[in-house]
């Protein structure tokens, strides 16, 4: 198993490596920091602007095998990403970032993920029936509602009711307040909090649950546990002890590689709620044509990749025992 572990984790980080380098080259050919410079009053000359991106690593004149290697270089000796081209280091906002997102997204990341499975366990254990149809028609219209729309009406509930209560219960925009301390700083974010993580696991929810269910009804399906019932299992014991483990197998697999999603997809809940997170970050380094935040948010979505293909892979040794590494 650690021999096994050891080479899926090697190989991704190789995977890591190469999909970085190849980013960094992608980037420079198709973003053009020099843009920004333009317009400027009073207009600034095109030594001036050289000089400016030099200075970040990032002039264009100079040849981009030069630049890699200047980049690479920084990066394995001093873990330093570079600059943006108005000279803001890109680790520090990095490493910002990760820590708003990681507050907002791993708490409804676990939330939404505990809430499909269940209610996907439930709705199969009670095919057809009244429940079984009530949790699948909620999924289906929680899947096809614009995150847009969702956020807006959460967001628009939360007002109403702190008007109703008289104080402010819910903030609606922000990650923090500037003048909570000690405890306060906990209930300031849990109050931030609540609203875009009940957007996230409402509108997340669903293909977990529907995966799941669909999944676990071929298994009830096979033979094997139709065998456990004729022996004298109940339904419930069937699908606990031999239906469930099988099913789990590709539910895990797909939650582990929705990992990196989780960092750089939020981006629409991120602005709505005005969460300064890696989504809202990813698009501002392409907007701004900031070619070292673009490689690192590229980079830090590849290791997440990693992450949730070798979790994936101790998942499945895990649930299936059968399996084997060598």
């Amino acid at each position: 198993m650690v021999k096994y572990l050891a080479r899926r984790i090697g190989g991704w980080l190789l995977m890591v490596v190469v999909a970085t380098n190849i980013t960094y080259f992608l980037a420079n050919a198709f973003l053009d920091p020099r843009t920004l410079f333009v317009g400027r009053r009073p207009p600034l000359t095109e030594q001036q602007v050289d000089t400016l991106l030099q200075a970040n690593n990032l002039n264009s004149h100079e040849s981009i095998f030069l630049r890699w290697w200047t980049w690479a270089k920084d990066i394995v000796l001093h873990w330093d990403w570079g600059n943006s081209p108005t000279g803001d280091p890109v680790n520090g906002e990095i490493a910002f970032r990760i820590g708003v997102s990681a507050e907002l997204l791993l708490g409804a990341f676990v939330l939404y993920t505990i809430i499909g499975i269940s209610l996907g366990i439930y709705s199969a254990s009670r095919q057809y029936k009244v429940s079984d149809r009530i949790v699948q028609a909620t999924s289906i219209i929680t899947l096809n509602i614009p995150v847009v729309v969702m956020s807006l009406a959460i967001v628009l509930a939360a007002i109403g009711f702190n008007q109703k209560v008289g104080i402010r219960m819910f903030y609606v925009t922000g990650s923090s307040s500037a003048d909570a301390h000690g405890f306060g700083k906990i209930v300031d974010l849990l109050q931030h909090l609540t609203l875009p993580t009940i957007s996230l696991v409402i509108i997340s929810y669903a293909g977990t649950q529907m995966l799941q269910r669909s999944l676990l009804l071929d298994t009830i399906s096979a033979d094997y546990v139709r065998m456990a019932r004729a022996k004298g299992l109940t339904k419930a014991q069937a699908i606990r002890k031999h239906a469930l483990r099988t099913s789990l197998i590709p539910v895990a697999t797909q939650v582990a590689f929705s990992i990196p999603g989780l960092f750089t997809g939020a981006v629409l809940t991120e602005t709505i709620f005005n969460w300064q997170g890696m989504g809202q970050y990813f698009i501002d380094t392409l907007n701004k044509m900031n070619i070292n935040g673009v490689v690192a948010v590229a980079a830090f979505g590849a290791l997440m990749t990693a992450i949730g293909a070798v979790l994936a892979d101790i998942a499945v040794v895990v649930l299936d025992p059968r399996v084997r590494v060598h």
